[in-house]
């Protein structure tokens, strides 16, 4: 997070505490991928720093005028980046909120990376149950000019129906789980895959 956060003041009213919750919680994301990417010796410098600006600050102080180090830490974003996957025990707002902490990461190294670009990269990284919503994005949205939050909420309205569907599923079939609304996520991802292939009715 470029710009940080602010502490949470006295008599803060609802708004202002879900606003600081999830600043903190991006905020703690970004401060993960930046220890992810330095070495022991760089570590040990941020190790005690809770803060993402903080930390990026004091690497960028000690590292000052060390174009060769920045290069290397600007090389393991961009491989992260391409290499990054939605995983299948993973929901759609985690991911995408992963991809952009070292979407963050890059534009302080001052990488160039576009909104297009990005939906391009989420387009292409998820898994396969979500293959099908891709393919009506891409022919009922314009692709130029498409947000990522546009992308993630149909996203996750899908994966919402998605979810439903399987609990309705589950529920008209108590006999063969015992306890329905114990269902661990791997049950969830199994009937995911049987109703995309249109195993469910």
């Amino acid at each position: 997070m470029e710009n940080g956060y602010e502490d949470l003041v006295a008599n803060a009213i609802d708004v202002q505490r879900a606003a600081f919750k999830e600043h903190k919680k991006k905020d703690c994301k970004a401060l993960f991928y930046i220890q992810q990417n330095v070495d022991f010796n760089h570590f040990e410098k941020i190790s005690k720093i809770t803060r993402s600006k903080e930390a990026w600050d004091s690497l960028a102080k000690y590292n000052e005028g060390s174009d060769n180090v920045k290069q290397v830490m600007l090389h393991s974003l961009r491989r992260n980046y391409e290499l990054m996957l939605m995983e299948d025990d993973q929901r759609i707002t985690d991911y995408i909120s992963k991809l952009l902490s070292v979407v963050n990461l890059l534009k302080d190294c001052r990488e160039e990376v576009s909104d297009q670009q990005v939906v391009g990269k989420i387009m292409r990284s998820l898994t396969s149950k979500f293959h099908f919503t891709v393919v009506v994005i891409q022919e009922s949205k314009d692709l130029k000019t498409l947000k990522i939050e546009e992308l993630q909420s149909s996203l996750e309205a899908y994966e919402m129906l998605v979810i439903e569907r399987i609990q309705k599923e589950v529920l008209n079939k108590p006999c063969k789980l015992k306890s329905p609304r114990k269902m661990d996520m791997i049950s969830i991802q199994r009937r995911e895959r049987k109703v995309q292939e249109g195993e469910l009715g």
